[in-house]
């Protein structure tokens, strides 16, 4: 049983009290290492995206529900092995963990038609933790220029701020980077800092907990 309803009500309590419009935050459920009956149960609620960070999940789970609820986007946030690059495009609509040259290589080389309709956006690790995937602030600009030279169009960046920080200066370094470089979308934010992402412009919030509870 999925927490989603009364975790939508404050979700969208939030929005409105940070005078952002409902229609331009996009609300990811993350799903892994959930049971497809728990997805389904919030599918079933009306709700349409879901992240994934592992690949061998995605195509455990999604096919079968992508073939059932055709309007459904996976969201891939976890780190990108290159060797399961290709997978990651077929299976999923948006990729949030973009961090190096090899990997824009890899995508710009795929037939235009299976990359055509994806989102894509850079993972920046704003704070400098080397346990973590991401561009090093002093490459991102560069990534970013890599990415142009590639014709590949960046359309977010996305951060996962330090555990043990408050979460205020690494958001607003990922919206001065997304401003400074003329990009739309900030993928930040979680269950524990949702609010405080959406005080510093985020458009894509990542909720797992406060909808599917704990995880095993």
């Amino acid at each position: 049983m999925s927490n989603y309803k009364d975790f939508l009500v404050d979700f969208e309590k939030s929005i409105l009290s940070n005078k952002r419009a409902i229609e331009e935050v996009e609300l990811i459920a993350v799903s892994k290492r959930k049971a497809e009956e728990d997805i389904l149960s919030v599918i079933n609620l009306g709700h349409r995206n879901f992240g994934e960070n592992q690949i061998q999940e995605v195509l455990k789970k999604w096919p079968n529900l992508k073939n059932q609820f055709h309007d459904i986007k996976v969201h891939f946030i976890g780190s990108i092995q290159s060797k399961k690059i290709h997978q990651i495009i077929e299976q999923c609509d948006v990729i949030h963990t973009i961090d190096r040259e090899k990997i824009i290589s890899i995508i710009s080389e795929m037939d235009y038609s299976k990359i055509k309709d994806k989102t894509f956006f850079i993972q920046v690790n704003t704070g400098s933790e080397i346990q973590k995937s991401g561009v090093s602030l002093d490459q991102v600009e560069a990534l970013i220029q890599k990415c142009k030279d590639y014709n590949i169009k960046i359309d977010g960046l996305m951060c996962l701020p330090p555990e043990n920080e408050a979460p205020n200066k690494h958001f607003a370094i990922l919206q001065s980077l997304a401003k400074n470089n003329h990009i739309k979308y900030l993928s930040m934010g979680m269950t524990n800092d949702y609010d405080t992402a959406l005080k510093y412009g985020a458009t894509h919030i990542r909720v797992g907990t406060a909808i599917f509870g704990s995880r095993d």
